[in-house]
């Protein structure tokens, strides 16, 4: 387990309370600050363990004899030739967090909450969520023998997503508003210990999702990619990616640091109009709507935290339409064999969409992380396809539908 203090990403104070979301002095955000001074004399070579979040204990800050675990992390790095030749950057690699045990990255940051939550002796854990972060409490939840409650805004969760939720014995509350109505509910069941909150605003959630990136590093022999492509919903992970790579480059196993590259919605894009406008922070948007479910949210806890890395990365960000999202997400499947739900394939829309517009180079080598599995989403994918074809027991007529 690292040395480390949970600190207020804006004033820069430490935090005592182990059930505080945010700062009680100023009501920032919070981080954990890692002492790396013994970590600079390891080298990647001295990682044993095999190729998953806890391969990189050094760099989290739980006790790894005690952790909360289902096997997650380890997931595909493919290179895709033929989806690169299609969008026009031939080094492409697709980071596939649908293998995760759940079915997505939530896995990454939800074995160092949970493993955290057991620590100080929590007996419940709860979030709100608009599906995947219940997914994944719900499982390492029900492994760790707690109670866990998921808060879920009223007719805004994919189904695929629901079920996992309600099949791991999560006791689930559908709140009559949205997102950010459901969240509050949760933090402040929290602020009176009635629950460990695991959203991402909890600190030790980006931890564990910093996993991807040391994972991406170690697939590539840590040989740094020019720009790493993500969705951005809530917008922690993109920070903890970046978090990751100031670690990385502090203890000195990295010499370069690739562009961070945000992807939204259009029709959920408070940060991308942050950056559009050169600005640090933004403007949450009422009522967001998009058919990628796991992006729609207007208020973002980690936005600013997300302008934060991509301008401190040289990086990017930019909006595509649902349209633009359900087409990258069947040309991922059709040419590579990877079904990703659609808020994943906004990453995949974006790198085309930057190709166009001039802004991602055609020698660059790109990595999109997709984050959860095509099938968390089924509905959006089965309306969004061409229906199955009815025909009679000829065998002539079904060779006439083949071409054959």
């Amino acid at each position: 387990m690292a040395d480390h203090r949970v600190l207020c990403w804006d004033c820069g104070k430490d935090v005592e309370n182990p059930y505080a979301d945010v700062c009680p002095s100023c009501g920032g955000l919070l981080t954990i600050k890692i002492n790396l001074e013994p970590l600079k004399a390891m080298k990647p070579k001295d990682l044993k363990m095999p190729l998953g979040v806890w391969r990189y204990a050094a760099l989290m800050p739980v006790d790894a004899s005690k952790r909360i675990s289902i096997q997650e992390g380890g997931t595909p790095l493919y290179r895709c030739d033929a989806l690169g030749k299609e969008i026009g950057v031939e080094n492409t690699w697709v980071k596939y967090e649908g293998a995760n045990p759940t079915g997505s990255f939530k896995d990454r940051g939800m074995t160092i909450g949970v493993s955290r939550a057991a620590e100080i002796g929590a007996k419940i854990v709860g979030c709100a969520s608009t599906g995947n972060t219940s997914a994944s409490l719900a499982a390492y939840a029900a492994k760790a023998g707690m109670k866990c409650a998921v808060f879920l805004p009223s007719g805004k969760v994919a189904a695929g997503k629901l079920a996992q939720a309600v099949f791991f014995g999560a006791k689930v509350i559908s709140v009559d508003g949205n997102f950010d109505d459901a969240l509050k509910i949760a933090r402040d069941l929290s602020e009176e210990r009635s629950l460990y909150l695991l959203n991402s605003i909890n600190p030790y959630r980006p931890e564990g999702q910093k996993s991807v990136l040391f994972e991406i590093m170690d697939q590539l022999a840590f040989d740094v990619p020019d720009r790493i492509i993500l969705p951005v919903g809530n917008a922690a992970n993109i920070w903890a990616v970046y978090k990751a790579i100031i670690e990385l480059e502090e203890i000195g196993w990295i010499d370069k640091i690739p562009m961070l590259t945000g992807i939204q919605a259009e029709g959920s894009m408070p940060v991308t109009r942050a950056f559009e406008s050169k600005s640090s922070d933004f403007t949450a948007e009422e009522n967001p709507e998009t058919v990628a479910t796991a992006i729609r949210i207007g208020n973002p806890v980690s936005g600013r935290k997300a302008l934060k890395a991509i301008y401190g990365t040289g990086g990017y960000s930019v909006s595509v339409t649902d349209d633009e999202i359900l087409s990258a997400q069947k040309l991922l499947g059709r040419k590579e064999g990877v079904g990703v739900e659609p808020a994943s394939a906004a990453s995949v829309a974006g790198a085309k969409k930057l190709r166009e517009m001039g802004v991602i180079d055609k020698n660059e080598r790109v990595v999109c992380i997709c984050t959860g599995n095509a099938l968390k989403d089924p509905d959006i994918m089965i309306s969004s396809c061409e229906p199955p074809i009815r025909c009679s027991k000829d065998l002539s007529e079904i060779k006439r539908i083949l071409s054959l």
